[in-house]
């Protein structure tokens, strides 16, 4: 209950808040920082990580909105989501050279070092090997190596070698460039497409990651862009990696003048209104590799999750 000359959201010790007409309408990781205290990060980690109901509601979207009357709950002791993200992990392919699996928006491919402990119990290496012993019946610790990374925002196909000589087989391909890696992107502004080519270095002079007018100092890196549709203020990608560095797709399209949809680092520079999303609007849509042991061409395709097809119809209307 709200009195007057009470703040406009009012906590109890329960963890329980009502919300007021004067922060009706708001976003709700910003009503939880407003109400607890919270760091913008921690606000966000609460909400993802399910320790947030609205209304009695589980709240996963740190972008809903709240409104008039609307009961907000924190509970630090809810279990962490490890269980459920095991129950979701989706195996697209699976054999005893690799395996594919679509990884979901919001976990690391591999510890960093700067998650929390939870976080570090539920990145997808650790999750696909608990999935591959639950099926299989391994004993210890399934083999699993790594030859490509999405960033932790991004959802999307990713492949796993299982054996030494797949992971060096694989490696290969991503050196020669003959991996093939689409992604789907909600960017600002309207994209005319075409070929990105720039030379990446730890810092491009503001603190970022970024393109260097010095080749002989940076990296290499090449992005092929195609428009797919126009849309309010906005245009749905595709992106094609020829190289991999980090962030490569967030900074080319950042220094283009198009950032993503949901980027809050690459966007310093962008003039425009910024439209808001849950996290990076972008999905690893295509995947494509010469098979380790059997030669084989393989080719997997996979459709962007809930969140982005929202915010494109959305975009649409």
């Amino acid at each position: 209950m709200v009195h007057p000359g009470m703040s406009a959201i009012v906590g109890t010790p329960s963890g329980e808040f009502v919300v007021d007409g004067a922060h009706s309408a708001r976003r709700l990781d910003a009503v939880l920082k407003a109400l607890s205290g919270l760091s913008w990060e921690r606000a966000r980690q609460a909400i993802t990580t399910g320790k947030v109901t609205v209304n009695g509601e589980n709240a996963r979207d740190a972008s809903a909105l709240v409104h008039t009357g609307n009961r907000i709950r924190i509970n630090e002791r809810a279990p962490g989501k490890k269980a459920e993200k095991l129950r979701e992990l989706v195996i697209v392919h699976l054999d005893s050279a690799v395996v594919v699996v679509e990884k979901p928006a919001g976990i690391s491919t591999i510890p960093f070092g700067d998650e929390s402990a939870e976080e570090q119990r539920e990145t997808l290496d650790v999750l696909l090997r608990a999935r591959l012993t639950k099926m299989l019946g391994a004993r210890g610790r399934p083999e699993l190596g790594v030859v490509q990374r999405l960033d932790k925002e991004t959802s999307g196909l990713i492949v796993f070698p299982r054996t030494i000589e797949a992971k060096k087989h694989l490696g290969q391909q991503l050196r020669v460039h003959t991996m093939h890696r689409r992604y789907l992107a909600l960017v600002h502004g309207t994209v005319l497409g075409g070929t990105i080519r720039s030379y990446f270095v730890a810092n491009r002079g503001d603190g970022l990651r970024g393109s260097t007018r010095n080749p002989t100092l940076g990296q290499l890196a090449v992005t092929h862009v195609e428009l797919v549709e126009r849309l309010h203020g906005a245009s749905l990608i595709t992106c094609r990696l020829e190289t991999g560095r980090t962030h490569q797709i967030r900074i080319h399209l950042s220094e283009s003048g198009h950032p993503l949809i949901g980027e809050r680092v690459y966007v310093r520079r962008y003039p425009g209104p910024i439209i808001p999303a849950p996290r990076i609007m972008l999905h690893a849509a295509e995947l494509g590799f010469v098979h380790p042991t059997s030669g084989q061409e393989l080719r997997f395709e996979s459709t962007p999750p809930e969140d982005i097809r929202t915010r494109l119809a959305e975009l649409r209307e």
